[in-house]
């Protein structure tokens, strides 16, 4: 089969596009044809060396969408999609034309989404369905997402609303914001740092009852803009993994800090999650992705190398 794989880690010269075996399905694995693989960050900064525990060679790749072509009869020739711990890490992953992993590990895939659609979700709904699980957001929370035009923020505004949030967005730019405005999303523009809770006050009187920071940046500031026993969830960004805390200023809130990290959660436990919320496409309550970018699979290097260069496309390889 045709895959991309990485031999050394630390450098992205080492990924090439090259013929590997195509594996096959053992006891209670299903092997998955794979018809679209989402590239995410992650995955970059695998294969240049930011996770210790890579082995190597390594086919990378968490996201996938696919039919089964080998495995048990209930799920022969079924549409499924799957992310999680170990792929592309200590596995091989899903920027291949086949995966073989355990049967347990895949849900079927919501008509509503084509293979490309669902390959964009798995890290992104996967981990803003966690931020949100793990902070009660539900009908009526007062909620703020910040770096909302993200493709976590993103699915965690897609997400708050669908469960009947009020959610409040804040990006930096004034066309994000304008974007949001079209959708019918309340939204604020990020500057100073000093005066988010005065804009979050504008909406939430009191502060945001849960506060997402998806950007790793912006604690020192949400805190001053949480509630009263509120809740914060945060993506760690920054390179070195420092971030600062006003543990005075959350400690006379009551609040709580959640740290997310999607990579904490094995492909069987993702696929619950993919079934969680799943089915809210079908029944639209969550708005189909769309401005993808699909590229053949022969392009993954390139496409790796414009992520690395900065590119915020939503690059969706075709095997």
């Amino acid at each position: 089969m045709h895959a991309l794989q990485f031999t050394v880690k630390g450098d992205l010269d080492s990924l090439q596009y090259l013929e590997v075996p195509t594996p096959s399905a053992g006891d209670g694995e299903v092997l998955v044809e794979i018809r679209a693989a989402g590239l995410n960050p992650s995955d970059v900064k695998n294969v240049l060396g930011r996770f210790p525990y890579t082995t190597v060679p390594r086919i990378p790749g968490r996201d996938f969408a696919g039919v089964v072509v080998q495995g048990p009869s209930h799920l022969l020739g079924q549409a499924v999609w799957g992310t999680g711990k170990g792929l592309g890490f200590t596995r091989d992953g899903s920027h291949a034309s086949h995966i073989a992993l355990p049967a347990e590990d895949v849900a079927l895939k919501p008509p509503a989404l084509s293979f490309a659609q669902a390959a964009s979700c798995g890290v992104p709904f996967t981990t803003a369905w966690d931020a949100l699980q793990r902070t009660d957001v539900k009908a009526g929370t007062t909620f703020l997402v910040i770096g909302a035009n993200g493709a976590v923020g993103d699915a965690a505004v897609s997400l708050a609303k669908a469960r009947g949030a009020q959610v409040l967005a804040a990006v930096r730019r004034p066309e994000s914001l304008a974007e949001l405005s079209q959708r019918g999303i309340p939204g604020i523009l990020l500057g100073d740092p000093a005066a988010l809770p005065a804009q979050v006050e504008e909406h939430f009187q009191g502060g945001a009852e849960v506060i997402f920071d998806t950007t790793g940046f912006w604690l020192p500031a949400a805190v001053p803009a949480l509630g009263t026993f509120g809740r914060i969830a945060i993506i760690a960004a920054p390179v070195d993994g420092n971030v600062q805390l006003p543990a005075l200023a959350l400690y006379r809130r009551g609040g709580v800090l959640v740290g997310v990290n999607s990579l904490l959660y094995t492909p069987k436990e993702c696929a619950a999650m993919l079934d969680g919320f799943g089915s809210l496409f079908d029944q639209a309550l969550l708005p189909l992705p769309d401005e993808l970018h699909e590229v053949p699979l022969s392009e993954g290097v390139a496409r790796y190398q414009a992520v690395n260069g900065g590119s915020s496309e939503k690059f969706i390889l075709l095997p």
